[in-house]
């Protein structure tokens, strides 16, 4: 396991751990919380980015249509 050092502003810190005691977690578990979600997304636009520059752009545009004309409804 890594040690890492972070500078935040003093305001963001009080919040932050302000926010670790709402959720009854430590600060450093809710930094690697929201490090596991921010890479998750990450990676997630990535996968869909890959999924994209494959795909059939008429195909996509006609999906994205249908669900247009559905929520309209």
């Amino acid at each position: 396991m890594t040690t890492l050092t972070v500078r935040l502003p003093d305001d963001k810190h009080s919040r932050l751990k302000a926010l670790a005691s709402y959720k009854k977690i430590s600060l450093n578990k809710l930094i690697e919380e929201l490090s596991t979600q921010a890479l998750a997304e990450f990676d997630s636009e990535i996968r869909f980015r890959a999924l994209a520059a494959s795909g059939d752009l008429k195909n996509g545009l006609d999906i994205l249509d249908k669900l247009d004309a559905h929520f309209k409804s």
